[in-house]
């Protein structure tokens, strides 16, 4: 099974959708999952699955701010805003 770790800035519409579908109401702290990465900077993530593939999604003020946006209205989101990261 494929393991991918996503930044805010990289985040997709599917993946979107997933975390929407896992979390409807947001994610708790049981939810986050905390690891140190190859600079052993600590990151907070939240998972979801698909067949093939484990998301870590980061943490960060926009994501969540991004899904009460997205739950509440799905066109708000747009994959093309990130162009400029």
């Amino acid at each position: 099974m494929k393991r991918v770790i996503v930044e805010y800035s990289k985040l997709t519409k599917d993946i979107l959708d997933l975390l929407i579908e896992k979390y409807p109401d947001g994610y708790e702290y049981n939810d986050i999952i905390k690891f140190q990465n190859a600079k052993l900077e600590t990151i907070s993530a939240v998972e979801v699955r698909t067949e093939d593939t484990i998301y870590l999604v980061k943490i960060s003020l926009q994501l969540e701010k991004t899904m009460e946006d997205y739950t509440d209205d799905e066109t708000s989101f747009d994959e093309n805003d990130f162009d400029d990261f």
